[in-house]
């Protein structure tokens, strides 16, 4: 029986460990022996019950940045020294992100094979960035990248690499497709954004949204964040929030707020954030739910401008906020771009994506 033994640093509601749920999920059903090491203790998230053995190593958060990067760096060495007692084991180590360095280095020591999910290409700082490449580079027996954009940007010339789309989970895409698309769902337009609390995620633009369009009372706003409320009212301390506007935190089950939604926002802001895949707006696409997203990145494999939704960059505030005028008042719109979200996110099928990751592990 093959053992895969699965390396991530945080857990939490975002969509990395999200899809490290899902291939844990799809080796485990093949029969796979599954092992995740996962840093931090006791943070809450999509890995928190994966059907598999969790072993747990040091790693902190900090407010200060410096204090951070200290902390990242020993969760490595612990990491590193951990995982030498797998010294003649015939594992393989799958690194989710290029985060946890540490298990790649120790899988070269070991002659381990080593392979990368890689999901992210705005790291900072730059030197650190350019240090976790070379680690891939080294140690790395092949890649999958979650976008053909995220592929050509981030591409390895010496290591295998493959494209596997993200894909939703079963239970979520099952009731996507019982689900039957409303342009006003209870009467109200209702804006949705599901994303981590970073300005650079385009919470601010948001914000700013919801307030230019608060005098017209058809307009709600459901905000979905990866972040604690004590985190939120900390980031939106001096901010006036609208009305219209409603704060969700830590959300283990976004299903509802898809299945009310009007239309999905990505406000992402390149160059700052270039979304590598947005497995918010695939989800988003399964409920049909129209979708704007940035004009960049891993969007653009999603979304087509007018057919499943619009391209628009997040800082023409005004611009999405007469388009969001526009859709309200345009219900026939609505059901065409609806229409062509459904259609456009069956070629995103879990199992397409369960047999591109397992694929990667054939004849080892």
């Amino acid at each position: 029986m093959k053992k895969i033994i699965f390396f991530h640093l945080l857990n939490d509601f975002s969509g990395s460990p999200k899809v490290l749920s899902q291939v844990i999920d799809a080796v485990s059903k093949k029969g796979y022996d599954a092992e995740l090491f996962l840093g931090g203790k006791g943070s809450s998230g999509f890995l928190s019950s994966v059907p598999c053995i969790q072993r747990r190593y040091f790693y902190k958060r900090f407010d200060n940045k410096f204090l951070t990067l200290i902390s990242y760096t020993i969760s490595q060495i612990t990491l590193f020294l951990k995982l030498l007692k797998y010294r003649k084991s015939s594992a393989i180590f799958y690194v989710n992100t290029l985060l946890p360095f540490g298990a790649a280095l120790a899988g070269k020591l070991l002659g381990v094979k080593v392979f990368y999910h890689i999901h992210e290409t705005s790291i900072r700082p730059k030197p650190l960035k350019a240090f976790l490449r070379w680690v891939v580079e080294k140690c790395s027996s092949g890649n999958i990248f979650v976008s053909r954009f995220l592929a050509r940007e981030e591409g390895f010339h010496h290591v295998r690499s493959e494209v596997v789309y993200n894909s939703i989970p079963r239970d979520m895409s099952r009731i996507a497709t019982r689900h039957v698309y409303q342009h006003l769902p209870h009467g109200t337009f209702c804006v949705l954004m599901i994303c981590s609390l970073k300005a650079y995620k385009g919470v601010n633009e948001f914000v700013r949204l919801a307030r230019l369009l608060s005098s017209d009372s058809s307009f709600k706003f459901n905000l979905i964040l990866g972040a604690t409320e004590a985190e939120a009212s900390e980031f939106f301390s001096g901010t006036q929030m609208p009305d219209n506007i409603n704060l969700v935190f830590s959300c283990a089950d976004v299903t509802p707020y898809y299945q009310q939604a009007s239309i999905l926002l990505n406000l992402s802001k390149a160059p700052e954030c270039v979304e590598t895949f947005g497995l918010t707006i695939l989800e988003g696409l399964s409920f049909g739910v129209p979708c704007i997203v940035p004009p960049a990145g891993g969007p653009i494999e999603l979304v087509s401008d007018d057919c499943e939704g619009y391209l628009m960059d997040s800082g023409r505030v005004e611009d999405i906020a007469a388009k969001l005028e526009f859709l309200k008042e345009n219900s026939d719109v609505c059901y065409r771009l609806s229409a062509a979200a459904k259609v456009k996110s069956l070629s995103f099928s879990s199992e397409k994506f369960e047999s591109g990751v397992l694929g990667v592990f054939d004849g080892i």
